[in-house]
């Protein structure tokens, strides 16, 4: 029974996690500004010379480590985020088609996010780990007794002014994306019980 409640909650957290790599594609292929993370990792990128990769390398190790006070745990989930994603996203951008019009594009994006928040939640609620940014989130909303989305947008924000002073590109769908899927996100962990009414963790 033990075995079997896992094997479930494994399918679950993949299942999530490739719905999740659609999201990101959905918002990738819709061209309308890169995701505030992406933007933090392009300013390191412009100012350290390392590439575009490496220093999305660097990110998320240096959020790992904000894990530490913050005292969140990582799980399989959280190694699976961090690897498959990605790779997801990239499966699903080959076959995905691209928008030719500007409203297009938008409704794109706007989908993307509400796929992400759902995947966010759905992935989250196995309980087998949290991806680096999320945990980081988490932790922030949990010590500080706040509403997931508050945690969320002022982390987006601060993430978004900081990879824009050291050079990275700012665009609309990187504000959308910064104000928006933080509310997005709670609705996400509402539908599978992981917040309450008011948001909080």
């Amino acid at each position: 029974m033990l075995q079997s409640n896992f094997v479930i909650r494994l399918a679950k957290l993949y299942a999530g996690l490739f719905i999740y790599g659609i999201g990101v594609a959905l918002t990738v292929d819709a061209a309308i500004g890169i995701a505030p993370w992406d933007v933090l990792a392009q300013g390191i990128s412009v100012q350290s010379g390392l590439t575009f990769g490496v220093s999305t390398v660097v990110v998320s190790v240096f959020v790992l480590l904000l894990w530490i006070p913050l005292k969140v745990k990582p799980g399989i989930g959280t190694i699976s985020n961090a690897i498959l994603v990605g790779l997801f996203a990239d499966l699903a951008l080959y076959y995905l088609p691209t928008p030719d019009s500007y409203p297009l594009k938008v409704a794109m994006f706007l989908l993307g996010m509400v796929v992400i928040s759902f995947a966010t939640g759905m992935y989250i609620s196995c309980g087998m780990g949290k991806g680096p940014r999320d945990g980081l989130m988490f932790g922030i909303a949990e010590r500080a007794k706040i509403p997931f989305w508050i945690s969320r947008s002022s982390v987006e924000v601060l993430v978004v002014i900081v990879g824009f002073l050291l050079g990275g590109q700012v665009r609309e769908g990187t504000l959308i994306f910064a104000l928006g899927i933080g509310y997005l996100n709670q609705l996400g962990l509402r539908l599978f019980k992981l917040a309450d009414r008011d948001g909080r963790v």
